[in-house]
């Protein structure tokens, strides 16, 4: 048996283990173990929770444990997140995680503790949710020399911008709708103001480029300005209005890269990913275009991207250990045509 342990019991973590829970059989089948989460790191109460024996308040319980080889960090933000992490890290236990703020911010400093203490540190679930994108990016096409990134990686401002094209409303109509609905925070600014595509866009871009890069140098710009003429005057020119995050790496090396709202040609596939649907377009040289596609976001969707890295790390499938330069490279915001009457760059031509 395989014992593990949850950091975080929200949307995410409750996911986690009602997955591992329900599909106990066939993970073991393929796995060859069971695995068992042992402990259910959170400093809430959860009163009549079906799983509430396993519920903790004390994260020395965890890393004194040295039945735990594996933890699950679905906590989020990159404070109490990242101190665990480092811990659990140079205690030799595996991380895996869906947090793409301290992926983003911290990945190169835990990705080095994890290569020196012979661990993983995974975080399949911190860009697409349920979208694989990181394995195949770093297995699949690692006979590739990556060109170019460009992604609708954040569902909510998906749906706003979906909503305002289709039904003819305003933003601040679609964000309500997109409140009531639950695909958007009471405090949305994190996506309609693109810091959650910078952090996606960040992690894929250091990952395929093998260097690391500060989100808080990257051009962003989020939605939250944008009306419905500006939608209007795009769709009048063939063209569709994404949030997205752009990177490649020009011919003199440096990584051009930013997070804004683009024209999209109709006849992309990129223009046809709507409500709270993401998609990549990854190109690489020797492939050309590949594109995945898939709820960005949700409770088992990204449940699923983390139990899959807890697989990995109990089948040690990959000893892939992702090596990042230390030095954070300069980085540009690319010169590209604008859209006629508008402050639209255009991607994806």
């Amino acid at each position: 048996m395989i014992n593990i342990a949850v950091l975080g019991y929200g949307t995410v973590g409750s996911g986690v283990v009602e997955l591992l829970d329900k599909n106990r059989d066939t993970i073991k089948k393929n796995v060859g173990e069971e695995i068992n989460v042992k402990y259910i790191l959170d400093i809430r109460d959860f009163e009549n929770d079906k799983y509430q024996e396993k519920i903790i308040k004390d994260f020395n319980t965890i890393i004194n444990d040295r039945e735990i080889s594996i933890v699950a960090e679905v906590i989020g933000g990159a404070t109490v997140a990242y101190e665990y992490t480092k811990r659990l890290l140079q205690s030799g236990v595996n991380v895996v995680t869906s947090n793409k703020e301290l992926v983003a911010t911290k990945g190169a400093e835990l990705l080095k503790i994890a290569r020196d203490k012979n661990v993983k540190y995974l975080f399949e679930a911190s860009v697409g949710g349920g979208i694989p994108i990181i394995h195949p990016l770093l297995q699949c096409l690692e006979a590739n020399n990556i060109n170019e990134i460009i992604g609708i990686m954040n569902g909510t401002t998906n749906y706003i911008l979906t909503k305002m094209k289709n039904d003819n409303i305003s933003f601040d109509v679609a964000l309500k709708q997109a409140q009531e609905f639950g695909y958007a925070e009471r405090n949305p600014d994190a996506d309609i103001k693109g810091f959650d595509t910078c952090r996606k866009i960040c992690i894929l871009s250091s990952l395929a480029y093998e260097e690391e890069i500060d989100p808080d140098n990257i051009s962003v710009k989020g939605i939250e300005d944008l009306t419905l003429e500006d939608v209007k005057k795009a769709e009048e020119q063939g063209y569709v209005v994404k949030l997205v995050g752009f990177s490649r790496r020009n011919n003199e090396g440096s990584i051009e890269i930013f997070v804004e709202p683009c024209a999209i040609e109709k006849n992309n596939p990129l223009a046809n990913v709507n409500d709270v649907y993401n998609a990549i377009l990854v190109n690489g040289d020797m492939v050309g275009n590949v594109m995945f596609y898939g709820k960005g976001a949700g409770k088992f969707p990204t449940a699923s991207a983390v139990c899959s890295d807890i697989i990995e790390c109990v089948n040690l499938k990959s000893d892939r250990n992702i090596n990042l330069r230390e030095d954070r490279v300069y980085i540009g915001k690319p010169e590209l045509p604008m859209l006629k009457g508008t402050n639209f760059p255009i991607v994806g031509e």
